[in-house]
Order: C-alpha cells, then structure tokens, then sequence
C-alpha cells in the first residue's frame, strides 16, 4: 500500500451543525481572524495546504513500494495483460475518490469519510468508517516502519533495525507536530523524489527502445514483446490453476494491482485543510487518471517492453525498477532503488500518522472517540491524536519484532481487507449524500444550502459522473474482488479476518453505546 502553507482563513472547529445530527464543522468562517501555522490565534484547524501540495500528496499516495517491488508479483500473475488490470482498477478508484470529491468539495472537514458518514448516515457508520482507516493505517505504518531499517542497513549494515524504526518514527512525530504546512512541505519533497525516479525509469527504458540498445537478456527491446513472448499478451488466460493448485490470471492480479492504489483516498483526509478545496479537490481528482497511466501503465508498459515479463522478479532483483537498468549495465540502480524507496516508507507513514490524528480528531467531534482526541494546540495541530497513533504505531512495530509471523500473516490481513471496507462505505456514504441533499439537507455555507430536489443535485459542483449507477457498478467490482480473494490462499485470511473485524467494530460501536 502506498500517499501540505501559509494562509488562508481559520475554522471554527467546535460550531455546530444542526440538521438532526448535532455534528460538528469546521466552516463557520464569520468574523475569523488571519492565521498561519506560526501566528497564535485561538485553536482551530488550519487551511494551510496549497494546490502544489494536494496534486503531489494525491500523486504520491498512489506510488509507493507497491509499485516498485509489488508490481513483479502483479506481471507473474498476469503477464503484459497486467496494463489492463491495472486499468480497470485505476477507473474503479478514480470513481471512487471522485465519490469521495463530490461530498469534499461542498463539505470540507476533518475526517473525511468518518464524518460524512455520520452526518450524512448514522452515527454507527461513522464509528465503523473512522475507527477502520484508523487501524487500518496503524497497521500499514507499522509495516512501513519494520521494514525501514532493511533499506537502512543496506548502506549501514551495523544499525539495529529497530533503531532505524524508532527515529524515523521521532522525526516523522515531530514533523506532524509542527503544523499542515509543515507535513505538506515534507510530502511534496517525498512525492517528488518519487515522480522523478518513476520518470527516469521510463525516460531510460524508452531509450533502450528508441535507440535499440543492447540488453543482458539477448532479446531486443519492444513493445512487441508484449505479444510475441512466452504466452502472448494473456499467457494466463483470465483465471487459470496451475499444478501446484493456485490460481493465476488477469483477475487474480486485480487483487494485487487494487491494494496498490491504497492511499489515494488521502485527498479526502486533507480537504478539511486545504486553502481552495472546491479549485484544488477537482484538480488534484481528476489528474489521478492520468498519472495511473502514466506512472503504471505507462512504467510497466516500458519495463516489459525492455525486460522479458517472465524473467522479471527474483531474490537477485526483486524489483522491476532496478532489473531495466541492470539490463543495460547500470549497476547502481540497486542503491539508488534503495534510497527511493526509503523515502517512500518514510513518505506512507507521515500521510498514515496525518491521516490517523485528523481521524482521530474527527471521531472525537462525534462523540465516537475519547474528548481529548479532538484538542488542538495553537498551531492547529490535534496533538493528543499525533501522539497517540505515534504511540500504538510504536507497540505495533514492536509486535512486528517479536512476533513477525502473527503480525504479518494476521494484522496485515486486517490491514488488506480494511482499504476494501472504507471504499465499500465511500460508496454507500456518496449515495446518502445525494438523498440529504435532494432532500434539503446541504451544509448550510454550501451553494446548496436552501436548495431541494433535481435543483440541489444539479448545483452539485463536482459531480460524481452517472451518479445513478457508477456506485453500483464499483460496490460489484470490490464485491468481485473479495471473491477472488478467496482463491488465494494468502488472501483467503484477509477475508475472514474482514468479517471478525468487522463483528468487532459493531460490537465495539453497541459496548460504547450502552457505557453512554
């Protein structure tokens, strides 16, 4: 799994919305004062991320070490027919953060999906949403941070591992703790670093094409090699088992490619801070499509054209990445990999503990987390929430330490099935949306607020395309998903994990409920 400056005007965090809810919003802007991260006014959250920064944390969210070493157990499945899986799956979580968008755009808050869904739901849906991303992020961090230290060690061998997790643990803390501006200037820097390996990748495979440069496989670089090599364009057929039992083909590899693309729905997380959400939202939306192009399609488009797909992937380079300059004798790619991917780590896990005090904040605004969760110090920064997550991330790594294989087989299944639930529910929240506002029920600062029916629908400003149906149409694609989760038997415990997990959190929900 994979993926913000001065200005802009204070939120009144604690107004309340009425409308049967008693929720909370952050957009009460009568009479408030000028603030930044550095000028002290009263706590509030602040709408200090710049468009540059939402477009390259959009775009980083959405490249990570999935793509990097990921993408070699996505090509053995599926072969050159990967570009398609990842084209489905790259049009299902664009629908899907456009779901997201829509209800962004006319109410930007903290928490996003959490609180959509309970101002827009139920109560119960926002507790189940909020307290599943959270988890769910804790868990991707706690990986992200394990494994921190194996890039670490590759130049510094003698470092501890969990000396590695725990500063970069400290420094990421500290940087959320400075303010938005602060972790957004972080995340573009890592988002870039990101980008310009990407590009460079495929500037260089493109000149092994164009140039007709000589490969260590012996074989000459093209795009024909799609269709000319070992099995054609679909050597696995759509779904296939092999002797051994498992399960091949385009449609297994859509589990993979769709657990690539986690973390997009940041975009969501961040509007509640965004200086223009209705300008910067829309944009950064809308250029995710191409970048799922241009940076999967379009990377492994060049590395299977340069590199036969059945010879990609192994312990002697397990990435993609480092094999195509390799093949034409750049021998430093390995290391420069290396730092890229370091950067990545450290790239998740700052948006994850982003992710995770804003969330935090939000459940608290609810009523569906503890009050001090939802305190800001005078930077706006919900500190209790940083410092929390930072906390339970640590004793996860912990776990990950003692116990590697409950950890990874177990938790990292709750993990997996965790992304699937939070957009089954972005889904499902996008349609409760739309029924509150036809009926008359808009954010009252909204340009929707006094407007009912077709009027209000069509007043949407950016609109989730054939709203009608394109939930329905991906709620049946996750759906798809989960069931060919069940052939593999990697993945088969995620899906049971989901439906213990998801038992909890409603029992969770009921046991607070009845303490109230």
């Amino acid at each position: 799994m994979a993926g913000i400056v001065h200005g802009g005007v204070a939120i009144h965090a604690d107004s309340q919305r009425n409308l049967g809810k008693g929720i909370m919003s952050t957009n009460d802007t009568s009479e408030q004062p000028r603030e930044t991260d550095d000028v002290p006014v009263p706590a509030t959250l602040r709408k200090s991320l710049k468009n540059r920064h939402i477009q390259l944390i959009a775009l980083g969210g959405a490249i990570g070490t999935g793509l990097f070493y990921g993408s070699s157990e996505a090509i053995a499945l599926a072969g050159p027919s990967i570009l398609l899986a990842y084209l489905v799956g790259g049009f299902a979580i664009f629908m899907i953060v456009r779901a997201l968008s829509e209800m962004s755009v006319e109410d930007p808050e903290a928490g996003a999906f959490s609180y959509y869904a309970t101002r827009y739901w139920s109560k119960r849906a926002g507790f189940i949403s909020g307290w599943n991303y959270w988890f769910n992020y804790i868990l991707v961090s706690m990986v992200e941070l394990s494994v921190v230290g194996s890039f670490v060690n590759y130049w510094f061998p003698a470092i501890p591992t969990w000396v590695s997790a725990a500063v970069f643990l400290v420094i990421i803390c500290a940087a959320n703790l400075l303010g938005v501006s602060k972790f957004g200037e972080f995340e573009f820097w890592f988002a870039i670093i990101k980008i310009v390996a990407v590009i460079a990748m495929i500037i260089g495979g493109l000149a092994v094409i164009i140039f007709a440069l000589p490969t260590t496989s012996g074989i000459k670089a093209s795009f024909a090699n799609w269709f000319t090599l070992e099995g054609g364009f679909f050597p696995n057929g759509l779904m296939e088992q092999t002797k051994d039992g498992t399960w091949t083909g385009l449609l297994m590899a859509l589990v993979v490619v769709m657990f690539s693309f986690g973390g997009t729905e940041l975009i969501g997380i961040t509007a509640g801070e965004t200086e223009d959400p209705r300008r910067t939202i829309p944009r950064a939306t809308n250029d995710i499509i191409w970048r799922i192009l241009v940076f999967y399609i379009g990377a492994l488009g060049v590395i299977m054209a340069v590199i036969p797909w059945n010879t990609i992937g192994g312990d002697d380079a397990p990435s993609p990445f480092v094999q195509i300059f390799d093949s034409v004798g750049i021998h430093a790619a390995a290391g420069i990999l290396n730092f890229v991917c370091l950067t990545a780590v450290m790239s998740v896990y700052n948006s994850g503990l982003y992710a995770n005090s804003r969330m935090l904040y939000s459940l608290a605004k609810q009523g569906n987390a503890p009050a001090y969760l939802g305190k800001l110090n005078a930077k706006g920064v919900p500190v209790a929430g940083v410092l929390t997550s930072a906390v339970i991330t640590a004793i996860a790594v912990v776990v990950v330490f003692v116990w590697p294989e409950f950890a990874f087989n177990y938790l990292m299944s709750i993990a997996t099935i965790a992304g699937i639930i939070n957009w089954t529910m972005i889904m499902f929240t996008e349609m409760k949306f739309r029924k509150v506002v036809a009926a008359g029920g808009a954010p009252e600062d909204s340009e929707l607020a006094g407007k009912s029916g077709k009027e209000a629908l069509d007043a949407i400003h950016f609109k989730l395309p054939f709203a009608k149906v394109t939930p329905w149409v991906v709620l049946a694609f996750l759906a798809l998903v989960v069931v060919l989760m069940c052939f593999s038997a990697s993945y088969r415990v995620a899906v049971i994990a989901g439906v213990i997990w998801l038992a909890i959190l409603f029992a969770a929900y009921q046991l607070t409920q009845a303490k109230k």
